[in-house]
């Protein structure tokens, strides 16, 4: 079955005061796998803040791969466009001539949508509208609040930039990266945790990692998009080795066919299946992956027996 982007611990109804917000200045640079993003405050009136995951993944002005602006705005429900995709919770896509367009609505807020955010077919400029029906112009906000930051990252990364998969990413002592894939249940949580003692290792994510190449390296890089362990760091590793989790009586180390992986890979990665160019780049991307990187299955028991077993096999 394929991972869709439904569900997450971050998810949270806009203006939910159990969501921790830091307040931030009217122009917000945000770097999630060297692709930097910026919010420019055109607005006057609208006030950004960044939740406290965001805010790891901040950085002082850099050049821009995307620009995105947000404002206040009286918003309708009958969109424009053909509707291609409805996830079923709290977004619909709809493709116009020149641009996407997301609806975002909640039941906690009412039958209209409480945001709308349009982009280029390139994913590199948009604009975020708020329903001022909805929120107080004193109301801090943000304009990439989850899960419209992951969709931006999904659909930028499916035109030729990368690959996000359902993964636990770990950077041992000599600074190897190793991704732990697998879905809910599978033990991503409890591999990171593990991982969290050990001397000198780094947890990236325990719930989802990007992909990426440059030069000749594939690179794993931590997003803010985190499981219920809730590791999120913004740092990268270049990717040694993919383990494939399941539950085991004993810890075993099984290598994979190239196209088994590949399939498995796939199966655990955030695709915007509605783009068929996206869909053909992914697995084209994987299948190269899998040609330059070992791929395995993984059955361990939930101990710290599993990292030894993982370091050893390693050296």
């Amino acid at each position: 079955m394929r991972t869709e982007l439904k569900s997450n611990p971050r998810q949270f109804a806009p203006g939910n005061p159990h969501s921790s917000l830091i307040p931030h200045s009217s122009l917000l640079f945000l770097q999630i796998a060297d692709i930097t993003i910026t919010l420019p405050g055109d607005d006057s009136e609208l006030k950004m803040e960044v939740d406290e995951v965001t805010k790891n993944f901040l950085v002082p002005q850099a050049a821009p791969d995307v620009r995105v602006h947000a404002r206040w705005g009286d918003l309708c429900e009958k969109p424009g466009g053909k509707k291609i995709f409805d996830s079923g919770l709290l977004w619909r896509l709809y493709s116009e001539d020149r641009s996407y367009c997301f609806h975002f609505t909640s039941p906690v807020l009412g039958p209209l949508p409480y945001k709308i955010a349009s982009f280029n077919r390139e994913f590199t400029s948009g604009e975020v509208c708020f329903n001022h029906s909805y929120f107080s112009r004193s109301q801090p906000l943000y304009p990439l609040d989850y899960p419209l930051d992951e969709l931006l990252l999904v659909n930028l990364l499916a035109r030729g930039k990368g690959v996000e998969v359902h993964a636990c990413g770990v950077v041992d002592s000599s600074g190897n990266g190793h991704l732990f894939v697998g879905q809910s249940g599978a033990g991503k949580t409890t591999i990171a945790k593990l991982w969290q003692n050990e001397n000198g290792a780094t947890v990236l994510s325990d719930d989802r990692i990007i992909l990426r190449q440059w030069g000749n390296r594939l690179w794993m890089y931590g997003t803010p998009w985190h499981g219920e362990a809730e590791f999120a760091s913004p740092e990268k590793a270049p990717l040694k080795s993919v383990y494939f989790l399941a539950k085991g009586i004993k810890n075993e180390m099984i290598p994979l066919k190239q196209s088994d992986a590949a399939a498995l890979l796939f199966a655990r990665s955030f695709p915007p299946y509605y783009d068929q160019q996206g869909l053909e780049f992914t697995l084209t991307f994987l299948a190269e992956l899998v040609r330059s990187i070992p791929c395995y299955e993984l059955p361990f028991r939930p101990d710290e027996k599993i990292l030894e077993f993982i370091n050893e096999s390693a050296r």
